[in-house]
């Protein structure tokens, strides 16, 4: 089955496409997979119950064995939970992070623990290899806010812009771009292309972030993030009456006025460095919730106050969907190929830039 194009269509559209019906061979939990797996529990047991270990660990101890079978590796996002950020995934991190990990990666097989762009990102550096999303209907809603045909208008209506475009959006807007960037190197994407203004998608909170940034003159897309939109400005200033000790640590994705609410914004990459290097007492993390919870494994003596917004989409990624994935190859990532070529260029310019 194909991520971009028909599929990537329907995904946008709300609807699952048709799944070949397996069934999962029975994984029990027994006291040697309770022993062998003792030391990723210690990692994830101040935010994993033993009663979720329980029903948890064989499905690890099972993907683990399969990655070795396949030659495969696992691209673990932030926003995943911490049963499969911390035990299967083989490299963790934010968009551009595992956009490193994909071009420079050796195996075979990679299975996208993340969100349907992000697989299609890893197959553009990956042509040859096979790339697996673990769930269909794991799409986006800030990519879903614009198209390819929406990027040629916008050349039409600025002849001579250029196009720097979120990492956050399907191949086909890729490839009508001049360059990816990530919410943790977009000032430097911006201030690379070395002109005076520069189109800035989808993301508009992003774009408004940069140009706070930069005297580079910002032309941003009226899309949004559905996680990051829902947090105001009042909501965290309850918090902080509440506790005038909270830190607030914000994503760029976020309104204006809860970045200024924040005591700092920056990547998801740069929040859990914040967190890790300032050890505050109380933090609020502005972003999808589950990386409260991979961060707060790591980080055990920090509070954490959880303004808890889930993605739908992320959440649709579950250990049985990746156990799934891996055992049938099923879900691969297909891109045409005279788009993959464009969209392709657009990632590497990105990627050279920040190695």
């Amino acid at each position: 089955m194909a991520v971009g194009n028909a599929t990537t269509d329907a995904v946008r559209a709300g609807k699952t496409p048709t799944a070949i019906a397996r069934v999962r061979p029975r994984l029990p939990f027994t006291p040697e997979i309770a022993r062998e797996l003792e030391p990723l529990y210690a990692k994830v047991k101040h935010v994993v119950t033993p009663m979720e270990w329980v029903h948890y660990a064989p499905l690890i101890k099972a993907i683990n064995t399969l990655k070795k079978e396949r030659n495969a590796v696992i691209l673990a996002h932030n926003y995943m939970t911490p049963e499969i950020f911390h035990c299967v995934g083989d490299f963790r991190g934010d968009s551009l992070q595992l956009a490193k990990e994909a071009a420079r990666t050796e195996a075979r097989v990679i299975v996208q623990a993340g969100v349907h762009f992000m697989a299609e990102t890893s197959k553009l550096l990956n042509p040859d290899k096979t790339v697996l999303i673990p769930d269909l209907r794991a799409g986006c809603s800030l990519a879903a806010s614009i198209t390819g045909a929406d990027v040629r208008a916008l050349r039409e209506a600025y002849p001579g812009v250029p196009v720097v475009t979120y990492v956050n959006t399907s191949a086909d807007v890729k490839a009508e771009s001049d360059i990816c960037c990530t919410s943790s190197n977009a000032v430097k994407v911006v201030e690379s292309m070395g002109t005076k203004r520069v189109l800035l998608i989808p993301d508009e909170y992003l774009s408004k972030y940069v140009q706070t940034k930069t005297k580079v003159e910002i032309i941003a897309w009226k899309g949004h993030c559905e996680v990051h939109e829902r947090f105001t400005a009042e909501e965290l200033e309850s918090y902080r009456r509440a506790d005038p000790g909270t830190r607030i640590i914000a994503h760029p994705e976020c309104p204006p006025d809860v970045i200024k609410m924040a005591d700092f914004t920056g990547s998801t990459a740069a929040m859990i460095d914040w967190v890790k290097t300032k050890r505050p007492r109380k933090v609020i993390l502005v972003t999808e919730c589950s990386m409260s919870s991979n961060v707060a494994a790591e980080a055990p003596d920090v509070e954490f106050v959880r303004p808890c917004n889930l993605c739908p989409h992320m959440k649709r990624i579950s250990l049985e969907a990746i156990h799934d994935s891996l055992l049938y190859l099923q879900h691969e990532v297909t891109i045409d190929p005279a788009v993959a070529e464009k969209a392709r260029r657009a990632v590497e310019r990105m990627v050279n830039l920040t190695l």
